[in-house]
């Protein structure tokens, strides 16, 4: 069942949300060639627990895995899709990298992730990535009151498809509130005028995953946790908290400002 939030929890994710803007711009600045993933990592965890806030992914465990995931931040490289655990691998020139963060502050939760490439930048992870973040942007914009939610879905889906890029099946946006996955499951493909009606006071994590080969199969890593792609090509993630009000979405997971 749909939880609605009223303006004071939404004030309060929007505090959640600037932290994990924060936590996110933090991690991208320390992200240079030799850096390793449990080093942005410990930032992750630095920053966050430093403004009081608990980091959402330490401990957590959804019904598909199967054990607790173990880090802060899930750290994506290259080929994998979401749900990378961060180890010692370091950071080299042109590695696409997808940082998924997630904070509660005072009881609420907010969920955000962006992708960028370190060093040396190429054309297809750019395009990649910028196409991937089109599709966010696009969700965002069908994200209105009296819309419903096959409206969201098939916007992003649009983008994807349009560009050739795979989209992984089983894996997309949800609610988010006091839990950090609440009902509806928001696909990235979809049908408009379908699922729910949108109204004032639901709040959704929007994802967009795509993947350079243009297949939507993926494979899962021996740790149950990270989402390959079956090619080895590249992906990419983004993702925003978004909340819907009487006059349109409104973005939390934006930094203070």
């Amino acid at each position: 069942m749909e939880q609605l939030k009223t303006p004071a929890e939404i004030d309060l994710m929007r505090q959640a949300g600037r932290l994990v803007a924060k936590t996110l711009a933090a991690v991208r600045d320390a992200s240079g060639i030799g850096v390793s993933l449990l080093e942005l990592d410990s930032l992750a965890h630095e920053v966050i627990t430093g403004a009081g806030g608990r980091a959402t992914f330490l401990g957590y465990r959804p019904r598909f895995a199967p054990t607790a995931y173990p880090a802060t931040i899930c750290t994506s490289v290259n080929d994998v899709i979401v749900h990378g655990i961060p180890n010692d691998y370091r950071l080299r020139d042109g590695d696409l990298v997808s940082i998924d963060c997630a904070a509660h502050v005072d009881g609420y939760c907010a969920d955000s992730a962006i992708s960028y490439v370190v060093g040396t930048e190429h054309g297809a992870a750019r395009r990649l990535i910028e196409r991937t973040v089109a599709a966010l942007e696009a969700g965002i914009a069908a994200a209105q009151p009296g819309r419903h939610l096959g409206d969201i879905e098939a916007a992003i889906g649009r983008v994807g498809r349009r560009s050739g890029y795979g989209i992984p099946p089983d894996f997309g946006g949800h609610g988010v509130g006091r839990e950090m996955h609440e009902s509806p499951s928001v696909a990235n493909t979809g049908f408009p005028g379908t699922g729910i009606l949108l109204q004032p006071g639901l709040v959704l994590a929007l994802e967009p995953m795509f993947m350079l080969g243009g297949l939507d199969q993926y494979r899962v890593d021996p740790d149950g946790w990270a989402l390959r792609t079956i090619d080895g090509g590249l992906a990419a993630h983004a993702e925003h908290t978004v909340a819907i009000t009487e006059d349109g979405p409104l973005v939390l997971t934006l930094a203070a400002g």
